[in-house]
């Protein structure tokens, strides 16, 4: 909408690259193709280090990040891919379960930026995924990125504050 101002976080600096995850559906070729792209050109400005798979489908991508997630050393995950509105409820399915799936993996602990687009139609898709436009696969990277920041942060603390007796405690 016209007048609304957006505040972007500026991306962390890491001492050690991330290691990060794109776990992409191209159903929509182009649209995939143009998620990826915004994905690492954000992921490069922080040298991270990225490997990049491909699912058959949106409802596959969770699986495959927690896959990755328990039997993988990546550090964080970007989803990617594109739901358009059709004539039937499946729309909806994928969508609130793909949605889901990926909000659940997060709050066990996997740092990741959901950039599955879901959209009314081919012409949304294609503006929200254009890296020159609204570049949803470079914003999907820096929220991965915050993220991975955070729990490297709270790992830190957690370990010097954690792994030791109380003060004063005999």
């Amino acid at each position: 909408m016209a007048g609304q101002s957006h505040h972007t976080l500026e991306l962390p600096m890491f001492e050690v690259p991330p290691k990060v995850l794109i776990v992409v559906a191209p159903y929509y070729v182009e649209i995939a193709a143009d998620l990826v792209d915004g994905a690492k050109a954000e992921l490069a400005k922080v040298s991270a280090q990225v490997s990049l798979v491909e699912v058959p489908g949106a409802l596959e991508v969770p699986t495959a990040i927690g896959l990755a997630f328990r039997q993988a050393d990546y550090d964080g995950f970007i989803a990617l891919g594109c739901v358009i509105r059709g004539e039937t409820t499946h729309y909806e399915t994928v969508c609130d379960n793909s949605n889901r799936a990926l909000q659940l993996l997060g709050v066990e602990g996997a740092c990741i930026g959901n950039g599955i687009l879901t959209v009314e139609n081919r012409e949304q898709a294609a503006v929200r995924a254009d890296p020159g436009s609204e570049n949803k696969g470079g914003g999907a990277a820096a929220a991965a990125l915050h993220l991975i920041s955070l729990k490297r942060r709270f790992g830190s603390s957690m370990s010097e504050v954690g792994s030791g007796q109380v003060s004063g405690s005999a």
